[in-house]
């Protein structure tokens, strides 16, 4: 005799799968660990800082159109 199969359960358990399937995909392509994306934000204020120290002019205020 044959299994039944409760229809519903299945097909939610389907979507549930693909679902984890496309996540797991998604965070392979985009995702960085907190300490990777803060490390990088440390690199970027750092070369920020940096290129501010090395500007030439005025204090770094813009001088006025007259």
């Amino acid at each position: 005799m044959a299994e039944l199969v409760n229809l519903r359960a299945a097909r939610k358990a389907r979507e549930r799968a693909k679902a984890r399937a496309e996540a797991d995909a998604n965070a392979a392509r985009f995702g960085r660990t907190k300490a990777l994306r803060a490390l990088e934000k440390a690199r970027a204020d750092q070369a920020r800082a940096l290129l501010d120290g090395l500007r030439l002019g005025g204090g770094g205020r813009e001088e006025p159109a007259a």
